[in-house]
């Protein structure tokens, strides 16, 4: 009996033990405050960007300007990305988000106020989404850069990715959905005050943190050599510059599925606003369980077949998706792209920035942000342009082709990726029977994320 007894105490104890790994990031304080603030704060970015989307379909049914809006939003980052990059190697990390996310705060109450008192128009939607833009190309490689100093040991920054990425697609989950809902019952305009409040959250645990490790600003040098700098170290080494590729083509032919959902919803699948929710909240739910499946590795060996099969998987999904017309299959196809599109995403990510020296970390982030997000805006643009002369499905049918196909260029490049990674990989450590005697003294040097 007493045997029997011992028996699911240790099963238990080892269920512990393995939850403490996979969350063993939020051990940190800072990094604790960072995510339960941006845990609520991206539930409500995703909530504006449902209702966004919505509300210009609504008011003009063109698929041509739900492009162009996604074009105003996020054309800023590519644009500024490697002028915020420096300014990120720069400055502190800490001050700038506080920044980003109060200026955000009020650009959500511009749109709810613009809303709520029904004077919104299409112009008023593009130019606010043209300023969050622009803030978000200074947001982003601050956050992702920032997560070093929250989680101070670097064996935990890796796990620190995972769970910023399973933040953010569990607020992909939810959000959608109760956008869908809010809409119904309410309206876009307390979607966009909803976000606004949910900003108070991040504000807060930012202000909470203490900064223990003073900020090392980069030497002062001109900002044109800087630029050149960190251009010749992106070209000029294959394995950045071929993920960047990847990702940048992805994103450009990939991703803007999300701007034709609206249609979708409506016309292809022939349901209303719960339905776009839901086909966002199915996406959502993949992604999700796609970072906890990189929040559960050990390593960062084997990621970049990772990154190719995923790429591969998520032109796939765009395809059958392109081509479905039952509700439930799309949705069950909705969980293959998120999950796909996350595994591609966050091993790109993780990759980058194990190998990726610290003072030009804010410098490669910003480009990584501008082949993941500034592409985004020109595929908005084709894909808006592409569905109003041949249509949604067919659109989204050329985009999937295309993603498999560079998935496939990149397998091809992947031998002399390895040759290359492989000698970082030994001096950090993390191929410990090749580099044995310096693992302990070489932390790995592991990512931020989204």
């Amino acid at each position: 009996m007493t045997a029997g007894r011992e028996v699911p105490s240790s099963g238990i104890s080892g269920k512990l033990k393995n939850w403490a790994f996979l969350v063993r990031a939020l051990r940190y304080r800072n990094y604790r405050l960072f995510f339960g603030g941006q845990s609520i704060s991206l539930v409500g970015t995703w909530i504006t960007r449902v209702a966004t989307s919505w509300l210009v379909y609504r008011l003009t049914s063109s698929a041509l300007l739900l492009g162009v809006v996604g074009f105003a939003g996020q054309i800023p980052t590519f644009i500024l990305g490697p002028f915020a990059g420096v300014w990120v190697d720069r400055w502190s990390r800490h001050r700038a988000l506080i920044y980003t996310q109060i200026l955000s705060m009020l650009q959500s109450f511009a749109l709810a106020g613009l809303a709520l008192s029904g004077r919104i128009s299409v112009f008023h939607i593009l130019w606010l989404s043209a300023v969050q833009g622009l803030i978000n190309a200074f947001d982003m490689p601050a956050r992702q850069a920032f997560v070093v100093e929250m989680v101070e040991n670097r064996e935990d920054l890796a796990n620190a990715i995972a769970l910023n990425s399973s933040m953010v697609n569990a607020a992909r989950l939810i959000g959608p959905s109760l956008a869908g809902i809010i809409i119904a019952v309410a309206g876009e305009g307390y979607c966009f005050l909803l976000d606004g409040i949910s900003y108070i959250a991040v504000i807060v645990s930012l202000l909470l943190m203490h900064i223990t490790r003073p900020f090392m600003r980069a030497e002062m040098r001109n900002v044109v050599e800087e630029l050149k700098e960190g251009w010749s170290y992106v070209v000029g080494f294959p394995p950045i510059r071929t993920i960047l590729i990847l990702l940048a083509v992805v994103s450009l032919v990939g991703m803007p599925y999300t701007v034709l959902m609206p249609i979708f919803a409506g016309e292809i699948l022939h349901g209303g606003a719960h339905t776009l929710g839901f086909l966002m909240g199915a996406s959502g739910v993949g992604a999700l369980a796609g970072a906890i499946s990189l929040a559960a590795r050990k390593s960062v060996l084997g990621l970049g077949s990772m990154i190719a099969i995923s790429s591969a998987l998520f032109g796939g999904g765009l395809v059958a998706f392109a081509v479905s017309r039952m509700l439930w299959l799309s949705l069950l196809l909705m969980l293959v792209t998120g999950f796909a599109m996350m595994q591609q995403m966050a091993a790109s990510n993780t990759v980058l920035q194990t190998i990726v020296p610290d003072d030009k970390r804010g410098r490669v982030m910003s480009y990584y942000s501008m082949a993941f997000m500034g592409m985004a805006p020109f595929g908005s643009l084709l894909a808006g342009e592409l569905a109003a002369r041949i249509g949604a499905p067919a659109t989204l049918l050329i985009g999937g082709t295309a993603c498999v196909a560079v998935a496939l260029w990149f397998w091809g490049r992947l031998p002399l990726i390895r040759r290359l990674v492989r000698p970082i990989y030994m001096e950090l450590g993390i191929i410990p029977e090749l580099a044995s005697g310096i693992q302990s003294a070489s932390a790995l040097r592991t990512p931020p994320e989204e």
